[in-house]
């Protein structure tokens, strides 16, 4: 199968026009009934995902809105307008990243509606190659639908279901209750899973070098959905179960969805390589964003990259905070994914001052934390790992979905549903990559395991966008207890000790720290954005 970074430009091309409302102009006869047209279409489907607005500003709203990062973007200290709001769970309807991420996901679900849509031409029981090639392609584009709305109703909530052609008729649409769009999100995954390809070639072979989502991205999709539903608190809280569901066991549902998925894919023995354009379209990748920095003009390594890590421009947007690094330091010191995998906090300086060139850059915990701009160590997996690199754009792919995620939820399940053998041999798969013990695994009881798994998410998937949503589906208690105390000044919190990291300097929430908020009706969804409130005349 072709690699999609050769198609991304032609697809940019046919595409650039697009917006939620137009009468697309791509939509020639041939687009719809030629095999390289359709691909090709398909492309610019997935090249909506892949643009600035549904790529870089999404992942910095869905990790700035997880509660374990800091961000120097728009100044170096906690009160720049980021930190201020959206990184210390207080977002803002004005917000101009969540705007750009909602605008950007509904012209990618635009592009999909208009695919599946028009590709009519073929039997979906066929045996013809165009009959499967038009059905795999439909197939995709349930997916991208599916992928898109459930990534925006964990977001937001309640928002607009748009299924139809897009029109100039009906550029307004009103919200649909999360219950409903869950829904969709269902039946879109359901048909992928049924549509796409499964991945074997003609020999009965896995095919790892096709570089479209298989059917098993579509379940586990699902099974993300399921173990959402299986949440009560959180499901009965805000609505979120079909009324054809309610009742149903979702932890069985959700592993009934995984554990097809199991033994498609394996990890790699190089946890760092997974962040490379040479680990790009891995044996552990089940869903990849193909990125071209001509086609796409990715700038996810202008802004990911630490500050003078190499030439040209680099802002290092990303820093983890300093205990939730810690932490995972004092639970796994040594563990190989933590300097220079997941994180940053010493190098050379390779930037355009060549009186600073080769001097050391040092951030906690590295050394002191002396000001906001050395207390947290730069987050490093979407950085551009070339020193000599000065275009501030960047072709290397981003992972959405990996194999190491599906087995810590499998995991995660199977402790649900009491299968205590399987939930450990799970998550030691993961752990052993790693080099690290399954020992307290193998003595937890069913709690401990649970808030271990949780903590286990974190270490491995650290910023690749499942954060803010696996903090939230346990219930607003469960992130409050588990992530946000924890973490805010002990004066709000008599009873907790003293917030110091385990080299004995203190938090400084005065300069250095944020204070997260604690408030439900701030941290558990994103407001609407201004602009679709203020252009939509059906949204109150």
């Amino acid at each position: 199968m072709k690699n999609l970074k050769i198609f991304l430009l032609f697809a940019l091309t046919i595409f650039t026009s697009c917006d939620l409302d137009e009468d697309p102009p791509y939509l020639g006869d041939n687009a719809y009934n030629d095999p390289m047209s359709i691909l090709a279409t398909l492309d610019g489907v997935y090249a909506g995902l892949a643009n600035y607005q549904a790529q870089e500003r999404r992942l910095f709203v869905q990790n700035g809105f997880s509660g374990f990062f800091v961000t120097r973007k728009q100044g170096p200290n906690i009160n720049n307008v980021n930190n201020r709001n959206l990184f210390s769970l207080k977002p803002q309807a004005n917000d101009g990243d969540a705007d750009a991420l909602w605008f950007g996901f509904y012209r990618a679900i635009a592009r999909a509606n208009t695919l599946i849509a028009n590709v009519q031409d073929y039997d979906p029981d066929g045996n013809s190659a165009n009959d499967k090639l038009f059905k795999e392609v439909v197939g995709q584009a349930h997916f991208v639908r599916s992928w898109s709305y459930f990534s925006l109703v964990r977001l937001f909530g309640d928002i607009p279901l748009i299924l139809d052609l897009p029109s100039h008729d009906a550029v307004m649409n009103a919200l649909t209750p999360a219950k409903e769009v869950y829904a969709q999100v269902i039946a879109d995954a359901n048909a992928a899973a049924d549509m796409m390809y499964d991945g074997y070639n003609g020999d009965g072979e896995i095919d790892y070098q096709y570089y479209y989502p298989k059917k098993y991205a579509a379940n586990m999709l699902l099974a993300k959905v399921y173990m959402t539903m299986a949440s009560n608190e959180y499901a009965t809280t805000y609505d979120i179960i079909p009324d054809n569901l309610l009742g149903s066991d979702f932890w069985q549902m959700s592993y009934d969805q995984a554990i097809q998925v199991l033994d498609q894919y394996q990890l790699v023995s190089d946890y760092a390589s997974l962040f490379t354009l040479e680990g790009e379209n891995s044996t552990e990748s089940i869903f990849e964003l193909q990125i071209s920095q001509v086609a796409t003009n990715s700038q996810m390594g202008r802004n990911y990259t630490p500050n003078n890590y190499k030439p040209g421009q680099c802002f290092g947007w990303f820093s983890v905070g300093a205990d939730f690094y810690d932490d995972h330091f004092t639970t796994y010191p040594g563990d190989p994914r933590l300097e220079g995998a997941t994180y940053m906090s010493e190098y050379r300086n390779n930037g355009n001052n060549p009186n600073n060139v080769g001097n050391w850059v040092r951030t906690y915990p590295s050394r002191n934390r002396g000001w906001f701009g050395n207390s947290h160590p730069y987050l490093f997996k979407f950085a551009n790992k070339d020193i000599t690199h000065s275009n501030q754009y960047d072709s290397k792919n981003i992972i959405v979905y990996r194999y190491a995620d599906l087995l810590l939820m499998l995991a995660e399940i199977s402790n649900e549903l009491g299968n205590s053998t399987g939930a450990l041999n799970y998550v030691t798969q993961v752990l052993d990559r790693s080099g690290l013990s399954n020992a307290e695994y193998a003595s937890a009881d069913q709690t401990t395991f649970r808030n271990k798994i949780m903590k286990e998410y974190r270490y491995e998937l650290l910023g690749e966008g499942e954060d803010a949503h696996n903090n939230r589906r346990r219930g607003f208690d469960y992130f409050l207890e588990h992530i946000i105390i924890p973490h805010n000044p002990s004066s709000w919190h008599p009873i907790t000790p003293n917030r110091r990291l385990s080299d004995g300097q203190s938090m400084n929430f005065n300069n250095k720290d944020l204070t997260l908020s604690e408030d439900p009706s701030q941290i558990m969804f994103l407001p609407l954005p201004t602009r679709e409130i203020n252009t939509n005349d059906l949204i109150n």
